[in-house]
């Protein structure tokens, strides 16, 4: 599904004033595309990891000065993804769930019955540093006239409505057409995608690439879709060919195969004089409580508080993958901002919409009678956690 935001245009020089004028909103254009596909299989992400940089190096990355859109950066010796989560009950949430009709009943807990809004007070906090404040006027004055995309899975799309809904009255129209995922498949289609025997199809990005051509700022993500645990069915020509010539690869070469397409239309199709490519990184999901310490045979459903052993990163995952990121992006010869939002996620048990989403499909007696059962513990609550990964963005695309 890609989806936009749309005002109206005209250009201007960046501004830093807290509020917009009418005459200044009457003129403003700012347009959001999402590319996702509902990537549902799922397993853990991440095992017990040396902390991960916050950008990978890369072998051509510029100076933070000369990064389009940057007007400043970080604090030297200030990670913004190492930190810990703090109650705050005067700043937070950031907007409220019935403000913003870009969220998709899939992600509205309190309109689906959760009793509690703990979810929605916490803030992240750095260790050493503050986090900027998101700047709305800022955000929009500078994406003026220019477009901004997301483009990856399910969790993507969390990240784009988030995105959607942080400044607050400031939109004025959302319109949604179909699109999908990074590369071509059997499970394009972004309604009927849960195919049990996906094939990916080799070297076609340029046909989902094409839709991406020209944008300013993109953000990718994509992982959950290659953890089925199973190999990975790879088509060497054409769906429309006869006879198919179909190999299997491993998760993990699959992955870098999609890594590396990728990166090399990155390369070819953006100018690194006025564009910002952002990778965010693998979303946690919480499907064993005894991960960190709770009751066997539960899972994310009833939290309501983070994990509090700061050393905890869950377990049963694919350091694997975390690898094949490592070694692709160091590579690149495009400059990419990653954003290490994993760790910092692994943390939030409480934050995941559990039960309290629109089904898919009609529960059954025995699932009703099990909550945890079918408890949603891949996608997040809104608005929550996704919030402080659009911080994040918002500081490493101004503050780099």
């Amino acid at each position: 599904m890609k989806q936009s935001l749309t005002a109206s245009s005209s250009s201007s020089s960046l501004i830093r004033r807290a509020r917009l004028s009418p005459y200044l909103l009457a003129l403003l254009v700012f347009t959001v595309f999402v590319v996702i596909l509902h990537g549902e299989d799922f397993m853990c992400l991440l095992g017990q990891l040396d902390p991960i940089p916050d950008r990978p190096a890369t072998r051509t990355e510029k100076k933070w000065e000369e990064l389009p859109f940057s007007i400043g950066k970080t604090p030297e010796g200030c990670d913004l993804f190492s930190g810990r989560w703090v109650w705050d009950d005067s700043t937070r949430p950031l907007y409220e769930e019935s403000e913003c009709p870009y969220i998709q009943p899939q992600l509205t807990c309190q309109e689906h019955g959760r009793p509690d809004k703990d979810y929605q007070h916490w803030r992240w906090q750095p260790h050493g540093c503050d986090l900027p404040s998101f700047n709305a006027t800022l955000m929009l004055e500078t994406l003026r006239g220019k477009r901004m995309m997301f483009v990856g899975d399910s969790l993507n799309r969390g990240q784009y409505v988030s995105m959607s809904s942080l400044p607050r009255n400031t939109m004025q129209q959302l319109s949604s057409t179909g699109h999908h995922f990074l590369l071509e498949s059997n499970s394009d289609d972004a309604v009927i995608h849960r195919v049990s025997e996906r094939i990916v199809r080799r070297g076609s990005i340029n046909k989902h690439g094409k839709n991406w051509k020209g944008v300013d700022i993109v953000v990718f993500n994509t992982y959950l879709w290659w953890m089925t645990g199973l190999n990975i069915k790879i088509l060497q020509g054409s769906f429309e060919d006869e006879t198919k010539d179909i190999v299997e690869l491993s998760p993990e070469d699959a992955y870098r195969m999609a890594m590396k397409s990728m990166l090399r239309w990155v390369r070819k199709n953006m100018n690194r004089k006025n564009t910002r490519v952002f990778f965010t990184s693998m979303s946690p999901t919480h499907q064993k409580s005894i991960d960190w310490g709770g009751e066997p045979g539960r899972s994310c459903y009833s939290e309501t508080s983070p994990v509090d052993n700061a050393t905890y990163w869950g377990s049963d995952c694919r350091r694997s993958i975390m690898e094949v990121i490592g070694d692709v992006f160091s590579k690149s010869k495009f400059p990419i901002t990653f954003l290490n939002i994993t760790q910092l996620s692994n943390y939030r048990k409480d934050a995941h919409t559990s039960i309290y989403k629109k089904q898919w499909s009609p529960l059954t007696p025995e699932q009703i009678a099990n909550p945890v059962s079918y408890a949603d513990c891949v996608h997040w609550c809104m608005p929550g956690l996704q919030d402080t990964w659009n911080e994040l963005l918002f500081a490493k695309l101004f503050y780099p």
